[in-house]
């Protein structure tokens, strides 16, 4: 008799302990964080990491009576560990939102598997125009490279350029960048004789370079993915390319403000245009750099960093909106139509296309106080992707 009570204490205890380890795993709310924290592009996930955990920090790790867990993947770039990433995440793992997604590759491999588990996706990094068409779960608080594109392509010929060979990532934000600026430019007056593509994995500028010098355009329009603007800038100054007249013109990944201080000189007097520099004059941004500098050790942020810190945003948001109850369904509904204030100035995600609204500013490479900075001295208000088709 007293054998049979132990044990049906010991089933009571055991039925007590799972019950309150669901209540504890109701109470957590998870974000998976799929970034290349490894490889070509190991500096867009170290700058989306530290963004997420700069917001954690200054926000809190609860919300809406949930606990928020970032749980952090290295995917090193390559879409099939993504993929498979991804499924783990939300199989065991249960994860309420995927994030993250250095590369386009990386964001269209998920995709599909966001549709069938209703998880939302919030891209903070990859920026081809067609992510958000992938799944309607997709949310991007990063860029697309047509808002980039369209904006340098009027601002060129109307300040002398009439004559660019372009130079681009042979992937999908590259040929946004390429067909956007192209299209563009030529209507504006412009020329493009000559386009050029170079592989994502390795690429050697080099021969690319000696090309476009032999050419002799008014300017080479440059796309390259985050981590890559040294190189390329590295090798035009030894070409003596700005010495022989050929102006760099670009999306602002080419002057990422996470390298700029390291290209010297011959960085100086480059026009980019972009969401995001580290230098613009808000209060909210200035906050954000000193804080986000504080929190790294010096390491200044850069575009990606604005789109990882914005994403955590629409996630806590979205979050407090559903009152930490309801799927994916219900906080995807709330992260459509928010509207705030970024370090990069005003966002809103729009509930048609689920992709980010912003200000491009067009910036030069300037110095200021000893060291290298995107200037900006012109704005383009309120750009929607022109690369959405409806």
């Amino acid at each position: 008799m007293h054998k049979r009570t132990l044990l049906q204490t010991a089933a009571a205890l055991a039925l007590l302990g799972a019950s309150g380890l669901a209540m504890a795993q109701d109470n957590v709310f998870k974000i998976g964080l799929i970034l290349p924290m490894t490889g070509q592009q190991a500096t867009t996930g170290r700058q989306i990491e530290a963004a997420a955990r700069l917001w954690m920090a200054q926000n809190g790790d609860t919300v809406a009576g949930k606990k928020v867990q970032l749980i952090l993947k290295d995917d090193t770039s390559v879409p099939d560990v993504t993929r498979r990433l991804a499924q783990e995440l939300v199989v065991n793992e249960k994860v309420n939102v995927l994030a993250g997604f250095g590369i386009t590759p990386s964001a269209l491999a998920v995709a599909p598997i966001a549709t069938q588990s209703k998880t939302p996706l919030v891209v903070m990094a990859a920026a081809t125009s067609s992510i958000t068409e992938a799944s309607p779960y997709v949310v991007r608080t990063s860029f697309t490279l047509p808002q980039a594109a369209v904006a340098m392509a009027d601002w060129a010929p109307r300040n002398g350029i009439k004559n660019v060979v372009t130079l681009v990532t042979d992937y999908g934000p590259g040929l946004d960048a390429e067909r956007f600026f192209k299209s563009r430019f030529e209507f504006n007056g412009g020329k493009v004789p000559e386009a050029l593509r170079v592989p994502l994995r390795n690429p050697d500028f080099a021969p690319f370079l000696q090309k476009v010098r032999d050419l002799k355009p008014d300017a080479l329009f440059v796309f390259v993915p985050s981590g890559a603007g040294a190189a390329v800038m590295k090798q035009f100054g030894e070409r003596g390319m700005d010495k022989a007249g050929i102006r760099l013109i670009g999306t602002g990944d080419v002057t990422d403000d996470d390298q700029l201080n390291d290209m010297g000189d011959v960085a100086l007097g480059v026009v980019t245009s972009h969401h995001y520099s580290a230098y613009h004059q808000s209060a909210a941004n200035k906050k954000f750099v000193a804080e986000f500098q504080k929190a790294n050790k010096g390491m200044r942020p850069n575009f990606m960093a604005v789109g990882g810190y914005d994403g955590m945003r629409v996630i806590y948001e979205a979050l407090k909106k559903t009152g930490g109850k309801g799927g994916g369904d219900a906080l995807l509904a709330a992260m459509k139509g928010q509207i705030f204030e970024s370090p990069r100035g005003p966002v809103f995600i729009d509930a048609q296309t689920r992709d980010v609204v912003h200000n491009i500013y067009l910036r030069k490479v300037e110095k200021k106080d000893g060291q290298l900075h995107n200037v900006e001295f012109d704005v383009i208000k309120d750009v929607k992707d022109p690369g959405k088709t409806k």
